[in-house]
């Protein structure tokens, strides 16, 4: 605990964007990938859920479509009330709710009951992924945090992409219920390593009567149209993903006749440029401001897209080579993108970042439900890929358009100019 402590637990000009400790991207990676792993680690059991309770398989999908809102809501309220009360005690709080919703999910005997209960785990666990991000600002200079956000989500998602497996693994050996064993067992490894080793990092030491709160909060984030603007950017970026997840089974299993298996083996290569775009954006973000890296990935965003709608009109897109060669352009300016522009959105009002990190994932998550039904809708509905690609397309340009319209560039020098005053307040 020492080691943190000493390095981060007093913040100050001179001591910020120190190299992170192992330990310190550890504690990241756990608080935000707690939520994700409880989600996916669970999806290869939903057959056999729904052969044990008698229900269909659609009922037994609710399980994981309320599992997102309870990830939905709970950003919505624990990034506000992190700042309120700081990052450790609403983290531990929200973990704590994760194990007891976890050890109910092991003695469900409904599956409503089940269904309500994992609800409350997504409800607790989120609150690491927003405040996972409101901690990362709090140490880091606003050029920084990008970089940092990727390099969070790179280690995590190898874990993420590793949960299914062994969801199925434990599932074929022990049962279902097996699963939320080892889902509790992670969360009080996770409260455990937080508890001893997290120190509080929220900068929001003055009294409550002088900073303001929540209302003033909203305002001035409200108020600020690069806010707005670094908001909708992150939000319709996601959105493509949310897009090509909904469609993409349809086009590959459907349209071109492959199996699910094909269709996966396709989709991990989406991932894995998801995954190089984060690593990229970790080794230049300390030479290069998060607005230029962001312009760097919608580039790329509206590239690839492009490309995608020009072998869509031309025909050429009819086997998953050419489709996810493509998507995986659009992948890896997307993790630019993504990254960046939560940076920004959590800078405006850096005293705020547990709010601006809630409202940004609220959005995200509710935006991204619908965004992935339309998605399977277009993808399902028609005989080629064309549609599909046209909404990718108008999603990268309204991503684009966010930033020219609501960030504009020549605003940019005052805007950091005003963050850095805000930032030197905070650390007053």
């Amino acid at each position: 605990m020492h080691g943190i402590v000493g390095r981060y637990a007093t913040i100050d000009a001179s001591r910020r964007d120190l190299p992170p400790s192992k330990l310190l991207l550890l504690l990241l990676v756990l608080m935000n990938g707690a939520a994700p792993i409880a989600l996916y680690i669970f999806v290869p059991a939903l057959p056999v859920l729904a052969s044990d309770f008698g229900s269909d398989i659609s009922v037994a999908q609710m399980t994981v479509s309320l599992y997102m809102v309870g990830l939905a809501c709970s950003q919505l309220i624990m990034g506000p009330l992190s700042d309120r009360f700081g990052r450790r005690p609403v983290l531990l709080g929200g973990l704590a709710l994760m194990v007891a919703a976890s050890i109910g999910c092991i003695f469900a005997q409904t599956l409503p009951q089940l269904i309500a209960l994992r609800f409350l785990q997504a409800l607790g666990g989120a609150s690491g992924m927003v405040i996972s991000r409101a901690i990362i600002r709090d140490l880091y200079s606003r050029d920084r945090v990008g970089g940092m956000l990727s390099l969070v989500i790179a280690v995590m998602m190898i874990a993420q992409m590793l949960s299914p497996l062994a969801g199925g693994v434990i599932e074929t050996a022990f049962g279902w219920r097996a699963i939320f064993y080892a889902v509790t067992a992670g969360a009080i490894v996770v409260a455990a390593a937080i508890t001893l080793a997290l120190p509080e990092t929220s900068r929001r030491s003055t009294p409550a009567a002088q900073r303001g709160g929540f209302g003033t909060d909203l305002r001035s984030l409200f108020g600020s149209r690069a806010f707005i603007g670094y908001v909708l950017c992150q939000v319709l970026a996601s959105a493509i993903i949310f897009i090509f997840a909904g469609g993409g089974p349809y086009v590959v299993v459907t349209q071109m006749g492959r199996s699910s298996a094909e269709y996966g083996a396709w989709f991990a290569s989406s991932g894995f440029a998801y995954l190089m775009g984060n690593v990229f954006c970790v080794k230049f973000s300390p030479r290069h401001s998060l607005d230029r890296l962001i312009w760097f990935g919608l580039g790329l965003q509206i590239a690839g897209a492009l490309l995608n709608l020009a072998w869509g009109i031309l025909g050429w897109n009819q086997v998953p080579s050419w489709l996810f060669g493509t998507h995986m352009i659009i992948m890896f300016g997307n993790a630019a993108v993504m990254a960046n522009a939560a940076a920004g959105a959590i800078s405006i009002r850096p005293q705020a970042a547990g709010t601006a990190s809630g409202l940004m994932g609220f959005t995200q998550f509710g935006f991204g439900s619908l965004c992935s039904q339309a998605g399977a809708w277009l993808g399902g509905h028609f005989a080629t890929p064309l549609p599909l690609n046209i909404a990718i397309f108008g999603t990268a340009l309204a991503c684009a358009s966010a930033m020219i319209f609501l960030v504009p560039r020549r605003n940019l020098i005052a805007t950091e100019e005003l963050i850095e005053k805000a930032e030197e307040e905070t650390l007053v």
